[in-house]
């Protein structure tokens, strides 16, 4: 599961709610492409929100971006509820997540092309949303099961905050609450998801910290790793692709194979094989990231090519391969420990995430008739007119 880890700075929903008073953020000119993930598939087409807001005439900012007022529950967790408040927000959310690695470049958003068998790229974004959405309201859940409660500095720090705000808006309580809009946020909802951050914290140390009788053993980080897939290594890498990822001629690719030949026959023949690679590794191997990773690559299935990771997945560590091709070139691959110490903070939150999946299996997640009137393409262009009306309106002032 990796929703805790995704979204898991909840901080930085304040940050996103002060730097958004000098700017609101990059106007993204994203549209809905020509249908929506959801039921109604209505989503416009234009390359820009079209819809032109009156901020003084919105009181509620999710009723005026979905149909939905906020306060409106689209999902029951057990006796939990999820208010389209709470999941408005990480619906925009996971879609400015998506959008981030294009800075801006993508014009149209491809509700209805398929994400993976049978879901839509829209009904992705929407199921991403929801677990972020349950996720905190599980949060919420477990403290209550337990007696947990936020600490009270975070709605203390939150409010000085939120008056420095007011100071730099020059006393307008109500521009910062549009600036709080424009992110789908109010302060009461910024609260709860700050108070969320610390929570978790609490219900993981509670679990599985080191005074709670369950803090994972180098056996159980181990079983976490092998778990999950992950695996440490080194290789020597002699490139038969230019830099372009072109084959080199064959008489070059010829002597690369025999070089690795001769490499691998001197690391057989060595006292201290391991102590040769890195000689060998640093004096022949070109792997361009070298650099950047001299004590090897921590990785996981299914990251790196197949041939590299089948060989190096069947080596015991400490044990060097044989020579290993693959489209980049042939590789000697040297396996490694893994040290537990360096990812028992990861174990914590695997575990503890599994614990959230399984109560969360328990209690059972069940959308309301409200969840099936959302439309995510109109939702989208609505929420990009908002923030350009609350743009408009700093750039005004200012």
């Amino acid at each position: 599961m990796k929703r805790i880890k995704h979204f898991g700075a909840l901080a930085l929903a304040l940050v996103m709610a002060l730097t958004a008073l000098s700017g609101c953020g990059q106007k993204n000119p994203v549209s809905s492409g020509s249908g929506s993930g959801s039921s109604s598939g209505s989503g416009s087409s234009s390359d820009a929100p079209s819809v032109s807001m009156d901020l003084s005439q919105i009181t509620d900012p999710y009723l005026t971006v979905s149909g939905l007022a906020g306060e409106e529950v689209l999902v029951k967790v057990g006796e939990a509820e999820i208010t389209a408040a709470d999941y408005l927000y990480w619906l925009r959310r996971v879609i400015e997540d998506y959008l981030a690695p294009f800075g801006g470049q993508m014009t149209t958003l491809p509700w209805d092309s398929e994400a993976s068998e049978g879901v839509t790229f829209g009904q992705q974004m929407e199921q991403d949303a929801l677990d972020a959405a349950v996720l905190h309201c599980m949060l919420r859940e477990m403290a209550r099961q337990e007696g947990l409660t936020p600490d009270p500095s975070i709605a203390e720090d939150l409010e000085q905050q939120y008056i420095n705000m007011i100071l730099q808006a020059d006393s307008d309580e109500t521009q910062v609450t549009h600036i709080f809009w424009a992110q789908m946020l109010t302060k009461d909802l910024l609260l709860r998801l700050n108070e969320n951050n610390n929570l978790y914290d609490q219900l993981a140390n509670l679990y599985y910290g080191e005074d709670s009788g369950h803090y994972p053993t180098d056996a159980d980080v181990n079983a976490y790793l092998e778990e999950t897939g992950q695996y440490k290594c080194k290789h020597i890498l002699l490139s038969t692709v230019d830099d372009n990822r072109q084959p080199l001629d064959e008489e070059t690719v010829a002597q690369k194979k025999a070089d690795a030949e001769e490499l691998l026959s001197q690391l057989r023949a060595a006292e201290d094989p391991i102590a040769l690679f890195d000689t060998l590794m640093n004096e022949h191997s070109e792997d361009p990231g070298l650099a950047t990773n001299p004590e090897g690559y921590t990785t996981r299935k299914g990251e790196m090519v197949a041939p590299f990771e089948e060989a190096a997945l069947a080596l015991k560590t400490g044990e060097i391969s044989d020579i290993v091709e693959s489209d980049f070139g042939y590789h000697i691959i040297l396996r490694l420990p893994m040290n537990a110490d360096e990812h028992r903070d990861k174990c914590v939150s695997y575990l503890f995430e599994k614990r959230v999946d399984e109560e969360t299996e328990r209690l059972g997640v069940v959308k309301t008739a409200a969840f099936d009137k959302l439309d995510i393409g109109s939702f989208w262009d609505r929420s990009q007119s908002l923030l350009a009306a609350v743009q408009a309106e700093l750039t005004a002032v200012q």
